[in-house]
């Protein structure tokens, strides 16, 4: 129903896309992914609305396909006065309520052909939605997302989790033939992240959705749509098994390359020897041979692989400190109580020590920004900082930590660098090169606004991080370096997290919050509590052996080990079945 041919698209600062081609037919569910910054929110507008862009190339839309869209950030006018039920059934009600004001009007009027054409039109309309199923339908999608329990509320009351959920919902039910979704995860707790994949699931239509949300990519979809570095690459099939495909070719292609730059090098001593036989001898066969060497190398530069799927720049994110604290608390909680037109916390009292990484668990709305946020700020009486403690902070509100009218390099230089190189040298690691460092924040995508934040925590030299959903828009490459640099740091950390898998790989313990006050669990009953819910037995431990295995293949390729790599590629794949 959808074909892009071909297609080229460039800022005035930046190219996005060289010649990339794809379709989107009936009943796939395309998972869209990629490094941040690359143009995949772009490439969805242009998708919506392609009048608006000059770009080069085909864009082929069936006349006859309805999309439906949500947004990133969905917004709600917070001073309309209605309940769920009515929000969902908005479009319902409007034609519902327009079949009976025609039937009204049939009822004295004495033109009444127009009529009969606008009633049936109304009747098409409502056939389109779903007809007389509806109302039931809008009870479907709440019980499969286990949000029945929000039917009567007002829709002002939700949570920002809550609303996007409702969101997907609302254009679910208007059954468009391509549903498009831009990070629909984002901030969802879990509870709400498992109602969005059983939503995805019992979805009918087409959908391409933006995300970097390893648990819907491992349960959600049968097509994959990688964009990197300009160009796109189709995968049909799950994504756990394009990513073992990668993983393959990447072995394969390493293998080869080490061959071509061998053979790089050979031609080069040759080229070399020529050139000085050349100085001293300027008989014209030796020119020729030269000449012929010389075009023989520019041939294998130019078929030289090229694999921007398979070698993609993982950023180096490092946590370091200035101040190493011994075994000692930092952070004191004792008797907090929060409240935002309601009681959020009650009575709640912990400790983090100076090594401790913690992961915060709760429902949307449930208070922990609001904690974490005090806990910042360090001006609330029940909470008590260490005087050896300096604290980093990063906000899901990334406005409240990068000022969107600066540079990056205005950025840095505010956060206490001296020079614009000290900038350069320091934030190319965490993938910003080039002309991006004169680019405004405010025109960064949401996962590179992020990476901005924990590069600003990195600079900051501190020793007690805290995190208010760090992986939210971070691409899976960037999410792993994440997980990594915690496992590396000596630090303490309180992390505000929906997203298990950078629990349970990286913290010591989760805080959880119920009933308005928090509990402390290890990760062996957190994990007990997610497989009680979500998943098969095991799974877990089987993912994180699959990344132990990945790890090891990565370790055999660094040291050119490619026997041993395809001994792990065969035991992976083997794993990969029981996934």
């Amino acid at each position: 129903m959808i074909k892009v041919d071909n297609l080229s698209f460039s800022f005035p600062q930046k190219e996005l896309y060289k010649n990339i081609s794809f379709t989107l037919e009936e009943a796939q569910h395309c998972a869209f992914i990629g490094t941040s910054g690359n143009g995949k929110s772009t490439l969805i507008d242009i998708l919506m609305d392609p009048e608006r862009y000059l770009f080069e190339g085909k864009l082929e839309i069936d006349p006859t396909c309805r999309i439906g869209h949500v947004s990133q950030f969905p917004q709600f006018d917070k001073t309309k006065e209605t309940t769920v039920y009515e929000y969902l059934g908005e479009e319902y009600f409007k034609i519902q309520n327009e079949i009976t004001a025609i039937c009204t009007e049939m009822e004295t009027s004495s033109d009444i052909e127009p009529l009969l054409e606008k009633y049936q039109f109304a009747l098409d309309a409502l056939d389109s939605i779903g007809g007389e199923d509806f109302e039931s339908n809008i009870s479907k999608k709440l019980n499969l997302a286990n949000l029945m329990k929000l039917k009567d509320l007002k829709v002002s009351d939700l949570s920002g989790g809550e609303f996007k959920l409702i969101q997907v919902m609302k254009e679910m039910l208007s059954r468009p033939d391509l549903m498009i979704m831009d990070e629909p995860d984002v901030f969802l707790d879990f509870e709400n992240l498992n109602g969005l994949k059983n939503l995805i699931n019992s979805h009918k239509g087409m959908l391409l959705v933006v995300t970097h949300n390893r648990y819907l990519l491992n349960h959600c979809f049968n097509k994959i749509i990688h964009l990197e570095i300009t160009e796109i690459q189709e995968f049909e099939g799950r994504y756990i098994d394009y990513n073992f495909s990668l993983l393959q070719t990447k072995v394969e292609l390493q293998e080869l390359k080490i061959a071509e730059d061998e053979e790089l090098e050979r031609n080069e001593n040759i080229i070399a020897n020529l050139r000085v036989i050349a100085t001293y001898n300027s008989e014209a066969s030796r020119g020729k041979a030269l000449k012929a060497r010389v075009k023989f190398q520019e041939r294998l530069e130019a078929r030289r692989i090229k694999a921007p799927f398979v070698d993609i720049k993982q950023p180096n994110i490092s946590f370091g400190m200035d101040t190493e604290m011994e075994d000692t608390t930092v952070v004191q909680v004792d008797h907090y109580s929060a409240a935002f037109e309601e009681l959020l916390l009650d009575n709640v009292s912990f400790e983090i020590k100076s090594a401790d990484k913690v992961a915060i668990i709760g429902s949307n709305g449930t208070g922990k920004t609001t904690l974490l946020r005090d806990i910042f700020k360090n001006n609330h009486e029940s909470i008590k900082i260490n005087d050896d403690a300096k604290v980093a902070y990063l906000s899901q509100n990334q406005g409240e930590v990068l000022k969107e009218s600066n540079t990056i390099l205005e950025e840095f230089i505010d956060a206490g660098f001296k020079t614009y190189d000290e900038v350069r040298s320091f934030i190319a690691s965490y993938g910003f090169e080039g002309e991006i460092v004169n680019q405004r924040i405010s025109s960064l995508s949401g996962g590179e606004k992020n990476m901005l934040q924990l590069a600003k925590a990195a600079a900051s030299k501190a020793n007690v991080l805290l995190l208010d959903e760090p992986t939210s828009h971070l691409d899976i490459y960037s999410q792993i370096a994440l997980e990594k640099a915690i496992a590396d740091y000596k630090g303490a950390i309180l992390m505000i997290s929906h997203d298990f898998y950078s629990v349970v790989n990286g913290m010591d313990y989760v805080l959880i919050i119920e009933d308005k006050t928090i509990r402390k669990m290890s990760i062996r009953k957190f994990r007990q509590m997610i497989y009680a819910s979500h998943f098969d037995k095991d799974y877990l431990e089987k993912e994180q052996n699959k990344r132990s295995i990945e790890m090891k293949i990565e370790v055999a390729l660094k040291n050119n080990e490619f026997e041993l790599a395809k001994v792990w590629v065969d035991e992976l794949e083997a794993l990969i079945k029981l996934l």
